[in-house]
């Protein structure tokens, strides 16, 4: 029997036999004429579902001569009008309005006919029977459809909750009970974030997105990733989706909370997120370990070659000195030493010092060049920066026949960088000029220094009458490993390591290039440095 039967039929019959409406009553009293167990079945089922909804016909008397029947026990046990004499449901007190008869007697039936009065109706046992039948049938389907719902509803393992718009939770199936941790009668009639959320308060307040708020709001389904606190304390990834229930006025009636657990799809996927950060950490290292060898190596080789160029600029001043050292030897031997020798003897000391002071010059430049030296920020001379660099290379450039057209700048201001670092770049870019131009009869190599006051930088030029630069290749430059040399000439480190250092000076270096008319470099640096970079005289530049 479905909990709203026999309120239905009852109510129906009235409104049959009360043909204006506005003479129906709105609430209908019913007796019930025999006691017998079929009585008793029908208040069972009624008081059911006056416990579940309102319903508008109440059973409030029973009528039987036995006391002791059935319907008789039960009416007085749960305070209903238990009368041995049906004749006195007549009574205007008790205000019935149907009588209901149990009993297949006729002569009752007839008799009640006769003697009722005519405001109370009455229903007879064949024709109640009757309604009881078709009614039985259509709960025993809908109980077995219920039942396989709730099979269904129970089998599936994502969590399906019934939720009222007021947040109550009304229904849960089996596996959020068994997989959250609560029984069914710890959740139902609670406030949901009373359970998912261990709070008194609603979770849609500033910066929470509570997804039935979201539907209720937006008046659409809406899916969400929440954390929920398990019984045990646990944390718990959901992947929430609320589906709303309209009823016919176009209010939400109810919401449907379908929601997937994914705490270990969560898990796994936190576990392969740190694997990969774990095995990035150990490539970069690995990168920078190689990268940091690879640029040795490129320094050594450049090193090399400077050092081969500067041999030759050492051996001349050397070679000078020895020789006057053995003519000097040579006078002494000879025999006693007279003015005129004493006082060539002075000049050639002071030969011999500028010649030693020069061998001191190219040492000092290739050690500080070669050194693995800090970034050191202090106040530098491009222009005598360039010259110095030339200088170290000036036996490079003149064996390979390179012409040096130099435009410097007079009134160029300092920067502030670091002139180890820097000369690196300018001899970089020599290098790799006097590689382009390797051919008979050489070619110029044009340096050129200027200040834009428009952008308060320097640029320098460095530009080289040499092979060139195809255009595919401009923007491959600066990339690590990337090089058009020949093998063992270097690893295409050079023009990558310029790159850094300038941009640690907060400066570019832009390309224009053609083939076979040669390349030219720019190099763009700003007088002051980024802020935190070191100060010349101690502290940290900050640009205000």
């Amino acid at each position: 029997m479905t909990p709203c039967g026999f309120g239905i039929a009852a109510y129906l019959y009235i409104k049959e036999i009360y043909p204006m409406l506005d003479k129906k009553p709105s609430f209908i009293n019913i007796g019930i004429v025999g006691g017998t167990p079929f009585c008793k079945e029908i208040i069972e089922s009624s008081a059911l579902q006056y416990r579940k909804e309102p319903v508008n016909a109440h059973f409030i008397a029973v009528a039987d001569p036995d006391p002791q029947s059935p319907g008789m026990v039960l009416g007085r046990k749960l305070g209903m009008i238990t009368v041995n004499d049906y004749h006195k449901l007549y009574n205007p007190r008790h205000n019935i309005h149907l009588i209901i008869i149990l009993i297949p007697e006729q002569h009752i039936l007839d008799d009640i006919l006769k003697t009722r009065p005519l405001n109370i109706r009455v229903l007879s046992y064949h024709v109640f029977n009757l309604f009881w039948r078709a009614i039985s049938l259509q709960e025993h389907k809908l109980r077995v459809r219920t039942e396989e719902m709730e099979t269904i509803l129970n089998a599936i393992q994502d969590f399906i909750l019934v939720i009222t718009p007021d947040r109550k939770i009304i229904d849960v199936n089996a596996a959020f009970q068994e997989k959250i941790g609560y029984s069914r009668d710890e959740v139902i009639g609670r406030k949901c974030y009373e359970i998912f959320q261990k709070t008194e308060q609603p979770c849609d307040g500033e910066g929470i997105i509570c997804p039935l708020h979201e539907a209720i709001i937006n008046r659409r389904p809406s899916q969400q990733v929440r954390t929920w606190v398990a019984s045990d304390g646990e944390r718990r990834y959901v992947e929430v989706t609320v589906y709303p229930i309209w009823e016919e006025d176009g209010k939400i009636s109810k919401l449907i909370e379908i929601s997937r657990n994914i705490t270990d799809r969560k898990k796994q996927e936190e576990q392969i997120t740190r694997r990969l950060e774990k095995m990035v950490e150990e490539r970069t290292l690995q990168l920078k370990e190689t990268s940091a060898k690879l640029i040795h190596q490129d320094k050594m080789a450049s090193l090399g070659k400077l050092s081969a160029s500067v041999v030759h600029e050492i051996n001349n001043p050397i070679a000078g000195t020895l020789n006057l050292i053995m003519l000097i030897k040579r006078i002494i031997d000879e025999g006693s030493v007279n003015q005129k020798e004493i006082e060539q003897f002075s000049e050639y000391l002071n030969l011999m010092e500028t010649e030693i002071r020069r061998i001191s010059r190219i040492i000092s430049s290739l050690l500080a060049f070669s050194r693995q030296s800090k970034m050191g920020f202090k106040r530098v001379d491009l222009n005598r920066l360039i010259e110095k660099t030339l200088f170290l290379n000036s036996n490079l450039l003149k064996i390979n026949g390179i012409k040096v057209d130099t435009r410097l700048n007079q009134n160029l201001p300092d920067l502030v960088g670091s002139e180890d670092q820097l000369q690196q770049v300018f001899m970089n870019f020599i290098s790799n000029a006097v590689e382009a131009m390797e051919v008979p009869g050489g070619g110029v190599l044009r340096i050129e220094t200027g200040y834009s006051t428009k952008k308060n930088m320097i640029v320098v030029s460095f530009e080289d009458s040499g092979i060139g630069i195809s255009r595919e290749n401009f923007s491959k430059l600066f990339e690590p490993f990337y090089t058009t040399k020949k093998n063992g000439k270097g690893v295409g480190l050079g023009f990558s390591v310029a790159y850094g250092i300038v941009e640690e000076h907060g400066g570019s270096i832009s390309v224009d290039s053609e083939l076979g008319k040669g390349t030219t470099l720019r190099v763009m640096l700003p007088l002051k440095q980024p802020p935190g970079t070191p100060d010349p005289v101690g502290g940290s530049h900050e640009q205000h």
